[in-house]
């Protein structure tokens, strides 16, 4: 059997089924997908890819190797494997899968060790964690390298910054600033699947609470729209004046986290920073107040922190729910800190994740056609790329929409004619 570290091969089966049922909601992936088998652009290229293993990952991983890659997989946190969709891609698709939900920090390093292992062309991240970790630990492999792409908020903020160090050694697709990727998968996707895993831990009505959302990026909109969209009175913490202006003109109220920790029900992260929620604040949340995070990694909340004012050590009082006592009061935290959306659910609606994996696998046939003439840099994959994918999401929407006629062409390609 193909090499793997998974929970359970036997739960293949179930994992094919819900495989097949996102590939439904994946059209764009869809066509992107024959279109490789046909012409094979990634024929011979091996991919590591440290991703989110859910359905649509799968969906990804099958058209890549639909394209001809050779493709290892491994899981981009502890806490996001599906494991029966693991299995089926082991199985009935005899792709290497390193990744157990609910892995240690060291089998999860371990894994990811293993997919670099593979000694890949091109890195696929979510959070760049296979690419920091070539870096500081692989540098062996780097001659084989050709480039790479990165998925989220996070990774990018990552990759820039060892672009500016100059420590960066291979191009980088940054997938996350795609406008098919951040303007719907970030808002849309976060958004819902955020919402969707803190109501399925905890099973509470968001009517009429108070929900405190850090940051108004991308992501933590579609949080604070969605929550406000279930009832929920809606609170923005931010540290850009701009955006602060904003999130004030979408109707929310705006203040400082300190401000907000006596009034908050639900707490929510999505800054890509660290102690966005600190001890100071915990120590003056009401009782039995809810906190969340859906930044990638778990550092938005100072866990740490939290448990050295902890009364006594947690307890979980639901799966995904631990109570910490704060001066005598309780305080739950979700999901360890983790990306609630894929701790406690699903992630993001195959829908969404169609155009996002769209820009992970032309970005990929993009790097490897391009790489010679790319420096070691972090980049956007071209505009006209990001309108194909748009233009095939209509398709598959069954949307058609208007088109320039050759005098509003020429006129908009002129200056002569004014009022």
């Amino acid at each position: 059997m193909t090499e793997h570290d998974i929970k359970d091969t036997s739960l293949a089966t179930g994992g094919r089924y819900r495989i097949e049922w996102a590939e439904q909601e994946m059209q764009v992936l869809r066509a992107i997908r024959e279109r490789f088998e046909a012409e094979k652009p990634l024929k011979g290229v091996r991919i590591a890819a440290c991703l989110h293993v859910t359905t649509e990952t799968a969906n990804l991983m099958r058209t890549l190797q639909a394209g001809g890659a050779e493709v290892v997989l491994t899981a981009s946190n502890p806490l996001s494997t599906q494991d029966d969709v693991a299995a089926s891609l082991v199985v009935h698709d005899e792709i290497p899968v390193y990744a157990i939900k609910g892995e240690d920090d060291e089998t999860y390093y371990k894994h990811i060790h293993a997919a670099l292992d593979f000694k890949p062309h091109i890195t696929m991240d979510d959070g760049a964690d296979l690419v920091s970790t070539i870096h500081k630990d692989r540098r062996e492999i780097l001659d084989t390298i050709v480039g790479g792409t990165e998925e989220t908020t996070t990774g990018v903020i990552r990759l820039k910054a060892m672009a500016k160090d100059g420590a960066l050694e291979f191009p980088v697709i940054a997938v996350n600033d795609s406008d098919t990727k951040h303007l719907f998968d970030n808002r849309y996707g976060t958004g819902q699947s955020t919402i969707d895993g803190i109501i399925r831990a905890t099973n509470i009505l968001l009517a009429g609470r108070t929900v405190v959302v850090g940051g108004y990026g991308w992501c933590s909109r579609g949080i604070a729209s969605r929550a406000h969209g279930m009832g929920a009175n809606v609170v923005v913490t931010e540290i850009n004046p701009l955006r602060a202006l904003e999130a004030v003109m979408d109707g929310y109220r705006v203040m400082t986290m300190a401000e907000a920790a006596p009034i908050g029900d639900i707490f929510v992260t999505a800054t890509g920073d660290i102690n966005v929620i600190d001890t100071h604040h915990f120590q003056n949340m009401k009782p039995g107040a809810i906190v969340a995070n859906s930044g990638h990694f778990n550092v938005e909340i100072n866990l740490k922190g939290l448990r050295n004012i902890a009364d006594e050590d947690p307890r979980l009082v639901r799966p995904f729910v631990e109570e910490y006592k704060v001066g005598g009061r309780p305080v739950y935290v979700l999901g360890e800190g983790r990306l609630i959306n894929l701790a406690a659910a699903e992630g993001h609606p195959a829908s969404v994740m169609d155009m996002s994996f769209a820009n992970q696998a032309l970005g990929a046939e993009y790097m490897i056609k391009n790489a010679e003439t790319l420096e070691k840099l972090v980049y956007r994959i071209p505009e006209d790329v990001d309108m194909e994918i748009a233009r095939l999401k209509l398709i598959a929407m069954g949307i058609d929409i208007d088109k320039l006629t050759p005098e509003q062409e020429a006129y908009l390609n002129q200056w002569q004619e004014g009022t």
